[in-house]
């Protein structure tokens, strides 16, 4: 009778200090390196044209954990501003960004990251009898440049206009 009482007790411990451990190896959920497709994008960024004109700031930073990226982004001269949402949605393994800016302007796209390039696409969007998607795609030049640029296609993916080029360089601090 000892024996079991003993061999009991000695299972309670080893069950309670098994409990303990496990709540203490906290998982963070977005830890994966799908999550981390886009952290080149991360940074402080003056942004300049093809021409090499300064032409408005970003800041993009990681949110919640690395389960989020969050654009800011200010034209130079004031005109144009808007915030961005990034994020990596694991039951369909697609990244997926929502585009608000101050004239009121909605974009929803989503992609996959794609030969060092990250490509959100919209749904078709019909208008006067064109129909075309908006295609933003960015690529990592080196550490400190990013090229991002927007593009409305077809629904064949061919290209029907450039709406904006912009080269991104970090921000000396």
């Amino acid at each position: 009778m000892l024996r079991f009482i003993v061999l009991l007790f000695l299972n309670f411990i080893s069950l309670f200090f098994s409990i303990v451990k496990a709540q203490n190896l906290e998982k963070i959920p977005c830890d994966n390196a799908s999550y981390h497709q886009f952290d080149f994008w991360i940074g402080d960024w003056e942004v300049f044209d093809t021409n090499g004109k300064l032409i408005g700031v970003n800041l993009v930073k990681s949110l919640h954990d690395a389960c989020a990226i969050q654009e800011n982004w200010m034209s130079l001269n004031g005109e144009s501003s808007g915030t961005s949402f990034s994020y990596y949605d694991a039951s369909d393994k697609k990244w997926h960004q929502l585009w608000i800016d101050n004239k009121g302007f909605v974009l929803k796209t989503s992609g996959y990251l794609v030969d060092n390039e990250m490509i959100l696409q919209s749904s078709l969007v019909q208008e006067q009898n064109t129909a075309y998607s908006n295609k933003i795609i960015w690529k990592k030049n080196n550490e400190d440049t990013v090229t991002q640029t927007w593009q409305r296609v077809d629904n064949n993916n061919k290209l029907i206009k450039e709406v904006f080029k912009g080269i991104y360089k970090r921000k000396k601090h």
